[in-house]
């Protein structure tokens, strides 16, 4: 019997999973892949690098609901403070970001 990799709820449930509205967007300069956008999650504003400029145009991110992992720790990316990260799916082909399908309030946790 394969053995899985599981995690417990424990686990899960320190991942601050969040709802984050697209503020700003723009392409990093010198990278293919990046864009770096300003979210907001209702009572705070972050700055997120992401690589996902070949899926995605900065022009139709703004204004767009995603989710968000909001406690990861910072780390630079192309000298730009990322201050968490956003998920999306990817077959390897394509890509979707993870969106609501009814209004929710930004900064709303997924649960």
């Amino acid at each position: 019997m394969e053995e899985k990799n599981y995690v417990g709820i424990e686990d899960f449930l320190k991942l601050d999973l969040r709802l984050a509205r697209v503020l700003e967007a723009e392409r990093v300069e010198g990278s293919e892949k990046l864009i770096k956008m300003k979210l907001s999650l209702g009572d705070e504003e972050r700055t997120v690098v992401a690589g996902i400029a070949k899926f995605y145009s900065p022009e139709e991110l703004v204004g767009k609901k995603i989710l968000m992992i909001a406690n990861l720790k910072p780390r630079k990316i192309f000298g730009i403070e990322s201050q968490g990260m956003i998920l999306a799916l990817s077959d390897g082909e394509s890509m979707s970001l993870i969106v609501p399908d009814r209004d929710v309030k930004e900064g709303a946790k997924a649960s």
